[in-house]
Protein backbone atom coordinates (compact mmCIF):
# COMPACT_ATOMS: atom_id res chain seq x y z
CA UNK A 1 0.00 0.00 0.00
CA UNK A 2 1.41 3.04 -0.90
CA UNK A 3 1.29 6.06 1.48
CA UNK A 4 0.21 9.50 0.09
CA UNK A 5 2.92 12.33 1.09
CA UNK A 6 1.92 14.95 3.98
CA UNK A 7 1.27 17.88 1.67
CA UNK A 8 -1.18 15.24 -0.40
CA UNK A 9 -2.68 14.55 2.76
CA UNK A 10 -3.11 18.24 3.74
CA UNK A 11 -5.20 18.90 0.77
CA UNK A 12 -7.82 16.33 0.93
CA UNK A 13 -8.35 16.81 4.57
CA UNK A 14 -8.96 20.50 3.41
CA UNK A 15 -10.82 18.94 1.20
CA UNK A 16 -13.15 16.80 3.18
CA UNK A 17 -13.41 19.84 5.22
CA UNK A 18 -14.81 22.18 3.11
CA UNK A 19 -16.66 19.84 0.42
CA UNK A 20 -19.94 20.20 1.46
CA UNK A 21 -20.26 23.63 0.57
CA UNK A 22 -18.42 23.60 -2.56
CA UNK A 23 -20.29 20.61 -3.80
CA UNK A 24 -21.48 20.79 -7.01
CA UNK A 25 -25.37 20.27 -7.32
CA UNK A 26 -27.02 18.45 -9.93
CA UNK A 27 -29.20 20.34 -12.50
CA UNK A 28 -32.81 21.84 -10.54
CA UNK A 29 -31.35 21.22 -7.35
CA UNK A 30 -30.52 24.05 -4.47
CA UNK A 31 -26.68 24.85 -3.97
CA UNK A 32 -25.59 23.92 -0.35
CA UNK A 33 -25.19 26.74 1.74
CA UNK A 34 -21.90 27.96 2.30
CA UNK A 35 -20.21 27.78 5.72
CA UNK A 36 -20.35 30.55 7.55
CA UNK A 37 -17.24 32.46 9.27
CA UNK A 38 -18.31 31.95 12.14
CA UNK A 39 -17.95 28.41 11.94
CA UNK A 40 -14.60 28.88 11.03
CA UNK A 41 -13.74 30.40 14.04
CA UNK A 42 -14.33 27.55 16.32
CA UNK A 43 -11.32 25.52 14.93
CA UNK A 44 -8.73 25.98 17.01
CA UNK A 45 -4.97 25.74 16.15
CA UNK A 46 -2.66 22.81 17.10
CA UNK A 47 -1.24 22.63 20.25
CA UNK A 48 2.51 23.69 20.73
CA UNK A 49 5.18 21.24 22.83
CA UNK A 50 5.13 24.10 25.16
CA UNK A 51 1.25 24.11 25.58
CA UNK A 52 1.20 20.28 25.97
CA UNK A 53 3.99 20.19 28.47
CA UNK A 54 1.90 23.12 30.29
CA UNK A 55 -1.29 20.98 30.12
CA UNK A 56 0.86 17.78 31.16
CA UNK A 57 2.08 19.02 34.74
CA UNK A 58 -1.22 20.74 35.02
CA UNK A 59 -2.76 17.31 34.43
CA UNK A 60 -0.43 15.91 36.85
CA UNK A 61 -1.07 18.32 39.60
CA UNK A 62 -4.94 17.71 39.45
CA UNK A 63 -4.15 14.31 39.66
CA UNK A 64 -4.84 12.60 36.39
CA UNK A 65 -1.87 10.96 35.60
CA UNK A 66 -2.93 8.99 32.76
CA UNK A 67 -3.59 12.36 30.94
CA UNK A 68 -0.96 13.81 31.96
CA UNK A 69 1.34 10.93 30.62
CA UNK A 70 -0.93 10.98 27.34
CA UNK A 71 -0.38 14.98 27.10
CA UNK A 72 3.63 14.21 27.52
CA UNK A 73 3.65 11.50 25.23
CA UNK A 74 2.45 14.11 22.50
CA UNK A 75 4.46 16.71 23.84
CA UNK A 76 7.29 13.58 22.55
CA UNK A 77 6.01 13.23 19.52
CA UNK A 78 5.31 16.88 18.10
CA UNK A 79 9.03 17.71 19.63
CA UNK A 80 11.36 14.54 19.56
CA UNK A 81 14.34 16.45 19.53
CA UNK A 82 13.43 18.82 22.61
CA UNK A 83 14.78 18.05 26.18
CA UNK A 84 12.05 19.02 28.03
CA UNK A 85 9.48 16.74 26.76
CA UNK A 86 11.39 13.55 27.69
CA UNK A 87 11.48 15.82 31.27
CA UNK A 88 8.27 16.10 31.92
CA UNK A 89 7.19 12.24 30.61
CA UNK A 90 9.87 11.27 33.45
CA UNK A 91 8.51 14.01 36.18
CA UNK A 92 5.39 11.89 35.80
CA UNK A 93 6.61 8.78 36.32
CA UNK A 94 8.71 9.89 38.78
CA UNK A 95 5.83 11.53 40.85
CA UNK A 96 4.02 8.16 40.36
CA UNK A 97 6.55 6.19 42.27
CA UNK A 98 8.04 4.72 38.94
CA UNK A 99 11.70 5.57 39.33
CA UNK A 100 12.54 2.83 36.27
CA UNK A 101 10.32 4.49 34.13
CA UNK A 102 11.62 8.31 35.25
CA UNK A 103 15.66 6.95 34.77
CA UNK A 104 14.63 6.25 31.30
CA UNK A 105 13.20 9.18 30.64
CA UNK A 106 16.13 11.39 31.69
CA UNK A 107 18.27 9.44 30.31
CA UNK A 108 16.88 10.03 26.85
CA UNK A 109 16.65 14.02 27.37
CA UNK A 110 20.24 13.59 28.68
CA UNK A 111 21.28 11.93 25.13
CA UNK A 112 19.98 15.29 23.69
CA UNK A 113 20.80 17.92 26.10
CA UNK A 114 23.52 16.42 28.22
CA UNK A 115 23.40 19.53 30.15
CA UNK A 116 19.75 19.60 30.94
CA UNK A 117 19.54 20.11 34.82
CA UNK A 118 16.46 19.31 35.54
CA UNK A 119 17.25 15.78 34.48
CA UNK A 120 21.00 15.92 35.95
CA UNK A 121 19.28 17.32 39.17
CA UNK A 122 16.63 14.49 39.12
CA UNK A 123 18.90 11.44 38.24
CA UNK A 124 20.85 12.17 40.92
CA UNK A 125 17.60 12.38 43.57
CA UNK A 126 17.04 8.93 41.89
CA UNK A 127 20.50 7.47 42.38
CA UNK A 128 19.89 8.90 46.26
CA UNK A 129 16.79 7.87 47.15
CA UNK A 130 18.33 4.47 45.41
CA UNK A 131 21.16 4.91 47.83
CA UNK A 132 19.17 5.12 50.77
CA UNK A 133 17.33 1.87 49.79
CA UNK A 134 20.17 -0.44 49.16
CA UNK A 135 21.83 0.98 52.71
CA UNK A 136 18.20 0.31 54.55
CA UNK A 137 17.81 -2.69 52.68
CA UNK A 138 21.54 -3.67 53.84
CA UNK A 139 20.70 -2.81 57.62
CA UNK A 140 17.87 -4.96 57.45
CA UNK A 141 19.68 -8.07 56.42
CA UNK A 142 22.62 -7.53 58.78
CA UNK A 143 20.39 -6.78 61.99
CA UNK A 144 17.77 -10.29 60.54
CA UNK A 145 14.87 -7.91 60.20
CA UNK A 146 13.38 -7.73 56.81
Amino acid sequence: MKLLPDSCLAVLMGALLVSPALAATAPGKKALKSVKPAAAATVQAPLNVDDLITQARQAQSHGDTELAVRLAQSAIVVGPNRSDTYDALADVYNAQDQPEFARSYYNEALSIDPADTSALKAIAALDHGTSDQRAANTQGSQTGTP
